[in-house]
């Protein structure tokens, strides 16, 4: 009787090692730093019974990663687990769907696993971020429509016989939120000496939203009694279908802040697990991210500006109700990706956008610890 036997041990030894190399890159990274932002003399206070408090902001920076973004996480992630479910194998081209600061990360771990890797972005993606692709061996392939970033990728798969690693649709599968040291654990832990341990809110922004699905499981399986808010961009659809329950919504434009805002719900967005969402134009992020650089006294990212309009709002709230406690936000990327477009005056005109008011809104809050129209 004839039998027929399909032998693929052999293919483990490649993947075995592609994931030792991994896991080697993992252990000669530190974690990332838990800075301290400083705020005025406002956000202390003294109780009735003579007691200081006080409402404390962090900034958790991720820029510090291997490839300088809050991406080396998420790229990670994923490629552990496209290896562990054997979708990479050896010689298998790579796709992604990427704005930036993810292909970066991504062309770094392929380039440290020996696989080719492609990047699908829109034309206007900054020319550093694009550079770093490249550096790390990576290459770019452009579009038009940032919309039709995901079917290019999907089509620049089947050509190569590659693999499409899909940020979009994988974050919130990859990453272990329960624990592993993600960034909600990281957080946690680098919390625990702090005069308020436990944040009162946690605040990020959402590009594939992966990082927020993370935090609000963790807070829910740790039963942390924190709260979880995520900012959003303008031209960006997660608000609005956060607001209106329509998960179907979708925009026409591209986010003008790298990293953060989409076109369309991504399936990584798990809405369920937010407790609160702002949204912050354009100009606002500019403002406070180059308001942050000027305290921190070196350049972060419009990401990071985002981030930091919203926890400054929580912050500002939690003076005015006297409600001690912490807030944490993220430092995503270093700003030295951005000297031709957020730092450049010249581009901010061409662009439309005037950083005058929010500025105003941000020294008003810096000197009273109230935004003036709110």
């Amino acid at each position: 009787m004839k039998t027929v036997d399909v032998d693929r041990r052999a293919d483990r030894g490649w993947s075995e090692n592609a994931v030792r190399l991994i896991d080697a890159d993992t252990r000669r990274s530190a974690d990332t730093h838990l800075l301290r932002f400083p705020l005025p003399a406002w956000s202390r206070w003294l109780h009735d019974d003579g007691q200081r408090a006080g409402v404390d902001l962090y900034l958790k920076d991720e820029s510090t990663h291997p490839t300088g973004s809050l991406k080396h996480r998420l790229a990670r992630s994923l490629f552990l687990y496209a290896l562990c479910n054997g979708w990479i194998t050896e010689g298998t081209t790579v796709i992604e769907a990427s704005s930036g600061s993810t292909a970066v990360s991504e062309a770094y771990f392929a380039k440290l696993i020996g696989v080719p890797f492609v990047a699908v972005m829109a034309r206007s993606t900054s020319p550093a971020k694009t550079a770093l692709i490249e550096r790390q061996g990576g290459r770019c392939h452009f579009v038009d429509n940032p919309a039709d970033v995901y079917a290019v990728a999907a089509d620049l798969a089947e050509q190569t016989n590659g693999h499409f690693i899909d940020q979009f649709t994988m974050a919130e599968r990859a990453t272990d939120w329960r624990g592993n040291n993600n960034i909600a654990e990281s957080i946690f832990a680098q919390m625990s000496d702090e005069q308020y341990r436990v944040p009162t809110w946690i605040v990020v922004g959402a590009g594939t939203g992966g990082t927020s699905a993370t935090l609000g499981r963790y807070l829910r399986y740790r039963r942390h009694p924190t709260w979880l808010c995520v900012v959003d961009p303008e031209n960006s659809v997660f608000l609005p279908a956060y607001s209106s329950g329509d998960g179907d919504v979708v925009g026409t434009v591209g986010s003008r802040i790298e990293g953060i805002g989409r076109p369309r719900v991504e399936p990584s967005f798990v809405s369920q697990v937010i407790d609160r969402m702002i949204g912050v134009p354009d100009a606002a992020s500019i403002a406070a991210m180059r308001a942050t650089s000027e305290q921190l006294g070196r350049r972060v990212g419009a990401s990071t500006g985002t981030n930091m309009w919203g926890a400054l709002t929580v912050v500002a709230e939690m003076v005015a109700q006297r409600r001690a406690g912490s807030v944490v936000s993220l430092l995503c990327d270093s700003g030295d990706r951005y000297a031709e477009t957020y730092y450049n005056d010249a581009w901010l005109a061409e662009s439309g956008l005037d950083l005058a008011e929010p500025t105003a809104e941000l020294d008003t809050l810096f000197a009273t610890g109230a935004f003036a129209s709110r």
